[in-house]
């Protein structure tokens, strides 16, 4: 069945309207892990809930990333843009991307080792990492699990739905049989039985 279009306008349920913003918020912090970890892409996402609650995700630190943002538009120290930039800079650049990912890299191998019961220490900052890590899987399996059970509230209203007219069908047909029932003894009681004179068909 194909899914109607949905209108991009304010959802008035307040309830309807927690439960899309915590799907599409893991939805885009899912696509963004992604698009990071297939393209090596650098990412920031901030997010500000209507309780003005923060949720955040970076692959790297988040301050460093706005660091990077405002030195590539030239809103910070007046940094040059990107196609402004020398070659050398961006091979400088390159070069930190990837001395960055290989500290992720490590940071989430240790993090593993951490959480299996190993001996690895883990410092403030690369707990920090794992936490974000383990923040974004906690929405993910939370989304994973409200499309299960909207999915089985839905199939119960069906069933309700599906019951609801079996029950009424039932009640329609033992009042039609317990109509029947007391129109017999009627018919059985009555003073003028219907009997058919012998005379008339006396030859």
């Amino acid at each position: 069945m194909a899914r109607g279009k949905v209108q991009m306008k304010r959802i008035q349920n307040p309830v309807h309207r927690q439960v899309t913003f915590c799907k599409r918020r893991a939805g885009l912090l899912k696509k963004a892990n992604e698009l990071s970890v297939l393209c090596d892409a650098q990412i920031g996402v901030l997010i500000f809930s209507a309780n003005g609650k923060l949720y955040e995700l970076a692959t790297k630190g988040m301050q460093e990333l706005i660091e990077r943002y405002s030195k590539a538009t030239g809103s910070g120290s007046g940094s040059l843009k990107p196609e402004e930039q020398s070659k050398d800079t961006q091979a400088l650049n390159a070069k930190e991307e990837v001395n960055i990912l290989k500290q992720e890299i490590e940071t989430l191998q240790k993090g593993i080792r951490y959480l299996l019961g190993g001996a690895a220490e883990m410092t403030f900052d690369e707990l920090v990492v794992l936490e974000k890590n383990l923040e974004m899987w906690i929405y993910q399996i939370r989304s994973t699990k409200m499309e299960i059970m909207s999915k089985e509230i839905q199939l119960l209203r069906n069933k309700e739905g599906v019951l609801k007219a079996a029950n009424q069908y039932l009640q329609y047909k033992m009042e039609e049989s317990v109509e029947v029932a007391n129109f017999a003894p009627m018919i059985a009681n009555t003073p003028y039985p219907l009997t058919i004179q012998n005379e008339i068909f006396q030859f």
